[in-house]
């Protein structure tokens, strides 16, 4: 037993409370920005969201969180990227439909 390392039992390490929510929603977001973009936005602003209350806790006691606070930053990136390419496809979308409506109303007269 004196040769194993034992490990404090105090509750050294907690858990932020939405880390792996934010992990999953940035995971979504990233998955979603190729389903017309808006689940991905929705999911990735969720993300961030929930990032930014689990970074004010984090600053709150940085030693208690360190090893969830990876998880929830993990979460971040993947959200952030998740919206910005979200944003982009959506705005594409957007653009296409506004042009096919253009083009349908020059071709055909009555449509106006």
């Amino acid at each position: 037993m004196s040769d194993q390392l034992l490990e404090p039992t105090s509750g050294s390490s907690s858990t932020l409370p939405n880390a792996s929510t934010t992990l999953v929603l940035g995971i979504v977001s990233l998955v979603g920005c190729f389903l017309w973009g808006l689940p991905g936005l929705v999911c990735g602003i969720i993300g961030l969201i929930l990032h930014k209350k689990d970074k004010a806790l984090y600053l709150t006691n940085p030693s208690t969180y360190q090893e969830s606070y990876k998880t929830a930053k993990a979460g971040y990136v993947c959200s952030l990227i998740g919206v910005i390419l979200s944003s982009i496809v959506f705005a594409i979308i957007i653009f296409y439909f506004i042009f096919a409506i253009a083009l349908f109303s020059t071709l055909n007269p009555t449509f106006r």
